[in-house]
């Protein structure tokens, strides 16, 4: 669960991100988040990762109280948390398996347990066939799966999806989003930040709405 109660953030420069914001996101749930350009969508990200902490009011995710958070805690609570970027973030010398394989690797993870874990979570996306190839040989809609395949990898309670459509053509972004919905259908939590009106209209559901840091929109639609 994700919960923010009364939640303000003011930056040293004196922007006010985010006012008086209180949202809670159910375990399950699939939740659009959208607003313009410097609304507080990307405050919010940070925050719920502990990017940043609030100038006023309560978080919690995923059962972490982030406001008692002590730093040697953060990784902890970012274990629970897979992340989806608009430019994918993929690292240029591995192939589609060590990318995946890159996150179980740095927490540790049995050789075991990777050798299993990572060829069945790139099948889930669909990339069977890809395992071996590289970043550049591959299209932008492929590397976004890669993308979720990683994020997937560590069987996170919360996946955050900031604009993961914002670099693909409209039918490959919709493929994204289906498979967003495979995934919370198998009981992920997925929050999507999106600026693309017309796919939060196509695809229907909770929608969250910020302008000038405020949510002024919180509904089924």
């Amino acid at each position: 669960m994700v919960e923010l109660r009364n939640v303000s953030v003011k930056y040293p420069s004196g922007v006010e991100a985010l006012r008086d914001v209180s949202l809670t996101i159910n375990d399950r749930d699939f939740v659009f988040v959208v607003g313009e350009s410097g609304a507080g969508k990307s405050t919010l990200i940070k925050l719920l990762i502990r990017e940043i902490a609030p100038t006023e009011g309560k978080i919690k995710v995923n059962g972490y109280n982030l406001n008692k958070l002590k730093q040697k805690e953060i990784p902890d609570l970012r274990r629970t948390i897979g992340f989806v970027f608009q430019d994918f973030k993929l690292i240029n010398s591995m192939n589609v398996y060590d990318n995946v394989a890159f996150v179980l690797r740095s927490i540790d993870a049995p050789t075991k347990y990777i050798r299993k874990r990572v060829p069945y979570v790139i099948g889930l996306v669909g990339l069977k066939d890809k395992m071996y190839a590289y970043p550049n040989e591959m299209s932008g809609g492929e590397q976004q799966r890669v993308a979720l395949a990683r994020a997937l990898v560590n069987d996170p309670k919360l996946i955050i999806a900031d604009e993961p459509t914002g670099n693909l053509d409209p039918k490959t972004s919709i493929e994204i989003i289906q498979l967003l919905q495979g995934i919370n259908d198998c009981g992920t939590t997925v929050l999507m930040v999106t600026h693309e009106h017309e796919l939060v209209k196509r695809f229907g559901g909770r929608t969250i709405l910020i302008s000038d840091g405020r949510i002024i929109l919180d509904k089924e639609i």
